[in-house]
């Protein structure tokens, strides 16, 4: 299982190097559009790795260091680290603050759709529960070329949500600008492709393994 993981994360870094160069050109090329689930968004003039606004999947009292990460729903290489970012989660929860923000990627028809479907959750006090629902079930509507709304929408009726105040929120101008917010300041600090990492505000190489993220993470946490 952990050779499986390794190789997965491996391979997560090599496509991940592949949608960078060709997700760069499409979000800075013009004519980007919405359908193709990318957000008509510039870069951020004073952009930041996270604000007080920005999801925190850990906010321990005394937090010894921040993870950022920049992601996309449908990325293939975010669902492999997924479960790599969810057992360092478990074992630094209490030291390290984890934080995941949106960057949805052109080319991927449910990317925003996506990341407004959580951001809706979110609303809700349930952000954390559809971002794992979203990963966990991403081999079910990832990649396809038809909207996901349904799936979505039965993803938040499973979770127990209220559906009027979330079918309102999936549409409402607000919930697009927040998820906006994210990748203006994700675009301001470079970042080109998902998932990227920011290690204490400093954006880091994808680490190969669960290993070299654990080590990584320890070597900062002895500084």
């Amino acid at each position: 299982m952990k050779k499986l993981t390794k190789h997965l994360i491996v391979a997560a870094v090599l496509v991940a190097g592949f949608a960078a160069a060709f997700g760069s050109y499409l979000l800075l090329s013009p004519g980007t559009e919405r359908g193709n689930g990318g957000i008509d968004a510039g870069p951020a003039a004073e952009a930041v790795p996270v604000r007080q606004s920005s999801h925190r999947l850990t906010d321990p009292a005394d937090s010894e260091l921040t993870l950022v990460e920049f992601l996309d729903f449908e990325c293939e290489a975010c669902g492999a680290y997924f479960p790599v970012v969810e057992k360092l989660r478990a074992e630094y929860g209490d030291r390290v603050t984890f934080v995941a923000r949106y960057f949805p990627m052109p080319g991927h028809r449910n990317g925003e759709l996506a990341a407004r479907t959580v951001e809706s959750a979110a609303r809700q006090g349930r952000f954390e529960e559809m971002y794992t629902k979203l990963f966990t079930t991403q081999k079910e509507w990832g990649e396809a070329r038809e909207s996901k709304e349904g799936v979505f929408r039965r993803y938040a009726a499973e979770l127990g949500l209220d559906m009027d105040r979330f079918d309102a929120d999936l549409t409402d101008p607000e919930t697009a600008g927040r998820v906006q917010e994210d990748q203006r300041d994700g675009l301001g600090l470079g970042v080109q492709g998902t998932p990227t990492f920011f290690l204490e505000g400093r954006k880091i190489p994808n680490p190969a393994s669960y290993e070299q993220f654990k080590a990584l993470i320890e070597e900062r946490l002895a500084d």
